[in-house]
């Protein structure tokens, strides 16, 4: 068997981009190494352009480490900037026949593929998922690790700060984004970390960093000072009718759109955890097409060696929070100091934390050793390696998943609950489904409901025992290859999904909501 895997950013990416998708797909390329019978190639686009305007072209990945050389291939030149942000609302995130046809040249040359399995959309026009009509053999899958079909944000977080609910026929999209980068400014900073890159002046050396990061930073500040200058001189947009961008199309069509293709085209829509296949259900994905996939992690081997401790709390009778991943509105982070900061004193005198997330800005900073004040403890640590995290971990009681959108399956949930650590969890993403404990769960942004899961701990009402009783054990990556093989076989080989009894229940209709 011989499967193409797409995702917008190398897995073996120098500057680490990617995130949690990355670490699976070097994760699962890695394990599909061992297996021997399948042949793997990997494809990205959106990040590199050449200086002088060119076709798009695919070519053999020519910077970055040396490991993997003969099967990571990129697009250079694609019309869809990576990541979604840089193209926001561009019609390209649709149609590009230049790029598509580049796409397609490349597998017609590099396959013929029994399996292309994309883990993303965002670098390429969503045309090319056409592609039986090209390559009848080959089936076609499509994995959710975001929502970018149907988000140009990818998130469904509106402005940074609300969960998007409602996106008003597309009237929403069109101010979403506090500041809208300038595609051409994009390209050439790009096209400059591209060129450098080929010729061996990789990420962390004086001559990148010196040229590179300062080109990149001036023109993100110039373009937010240009954002906020235009609110300021013209006030907050009136959402009027449905609005394109500049070379744009109208983003109720850019979801309709990509809905119909996905629809149309795809053999199977993976989703890493239910809530995902529920929010894909509601805008229209066909619930026949999904698939509940938790993806496979190394971090499953820990379930087997550790076990739940005792009780909630610790030995002095005080209960340790751990918070884990990034400083962000949108994980949660500020609700988390927002609901601590006005937990009763009795209450906070009784709360550790570890807050293990990259330091952000001063007042931040300032605000964070406040609240350690009012906590019996709280220990930052500047961020973390996986190596590491068995001691970061060793004193936390239950950890927070606080998030505040639809967050498909946060890496850090997985590797807290793998080490047989409770999540106390918001209502909202994949991570709740891990413990299968409702009353661990709070509402997302709700500071009285948070306080009250808080307060029941603290008392004894939630119990290990209670936790556990329905939690899910991770997905090793041994059990995600064998489901991935069931999904990768033709139709006539392939076992049911996963669930395909419900599968309609579950996912609801399909019919579209304005969310």
């Amino acid at each position: 068997m011989k499967v193409l895997f797409y995702n917008w950013v190398d897995y073996l990416d120098d500057e680490g981009r990617g995130g949690g998708v990355s670490l699976y797909q070097r994760n699962l390329m890695a394990a599909l190494d061992t297996e021997g019978d399948i042949e793997t190639a990997f494809l990205s686009a959106g990040l590199s352009h050449d200086l002088i305007a060119r076709a798009p072209r695919w070519e053999r990945v020519r910077h970055g480490p040396d490991t993997d050389r003969a099967r990571r291939f990129e697009i250079v030149n694609s019309g869809a900037l990576s990541p979604s942000h840089h193209s926001f609302g561009n019609a390209a995130q649709i149609s590009h026949p230049a790029t598509a046809a580049a796409f397609f040249d490349f597998v017609a040359r590099t396959g013929p593929y029994d399996v292309i399995h994309f883990n993303n959309l965002e670098g390429l026009p969503a045309e090319v998922l056409t592609l039986k009509a090209r390559f009848p053999g080959t089936r076609v899958i499509l994995a959710l690790h975001n929502y970018y079909p149907l988000c140009p944000q990818v998130n469904l977080w509106h402005q940074e700060r609300e969960n998007c609910i409602d996106y008003d026929a597309g009237r929403k999209c069109a101010h979403c984004l506090l500041f809208k980068p300038d595609e051409r400014l994009v390209r050439i900073t790009n096209a400059l970390a591209f060129n450098l890159k080929k010729r061996g002046i990789r990420p962390g050396t004086r001559v990148f960093d010196g040229l590179f990061r300062p080109a990149l930073g001036i023109g993100v500040r110039a373009g937010r000072f240009a954002a906020r200058l235009r609110r300021r001189l013209k006030g907050a947009p009136a959402p009027a009718a449905t609005q394109p961008l500049p070379d744009g199309i109208p983003f109720a069509e850019r979801r309709a759109g990509m809905v119909r293709l996905i629809n149309t085209h795809c053999d199977r829509v993976l989703c890493v955890s239910g809530q995902v296949g529920a929010v894909a259900a509601r805008h229209g994905i066909e619930p026949e097409l999904l698939e509940t996939s938790y993806i496979g992690t190394a971090q499953a081997e820990k379930f087997a060696t550790t076990a739940p401790r005792a009780a909630m709390t610790g030995a002095d009778d005080t209960l340790t929070l751990g918070y884990l991943g990034y400083m962000r509105r949108d994980k949660g982070f500020y609700f988390l100091m927002d609901a601590l900061e006005v937990l009763p004193v009795a209450t906070a005198a009784r709360i550790r934390l570890v807050v293990a997330a990259g330091a952000r800005d001063q007042a931040t900073m300032d605000r964070l050793a406040a609240l350690g004040t009012r906590l019996a403890e709280l220990r930052h640590v500047d961020g973390y390696s996986h190596d590491g995290l068995d001691d970061l971990l060793a004193d936390v009681d239950v950890g927070v998943v606080p998030v505040l959108w639809e967050d498909n399956l946060p890496q850090v949930a997985i590797e807290m609950h793998a080490r047989h650590i409770p999540l106390l969890t918001s209502d909202l993403g994949g991570a709740q489904e891990l413990g299968n404990c409702p009353a661990m769960v709070f509402r997302a942004g709700d500071a009285v409901d948070f306080h009250a899961r808080i307060e029941a701990i603290l008392a004894g009402r939630i119990t290990q025992a209670q936790y556990w009783r329905a939690a899910m054990a991770p997905t090793s990556m041994a059990d995600h290859l064998a489901r991935l093989r069931a999904v990768y076989a033709a139709p006539a080989e392939a076992s049911a999904p996963s669930g395909s009894g419900e599968t309609a229940g579950r996912y609801g209709s399909g019919a579209e909501i304005s969310a």
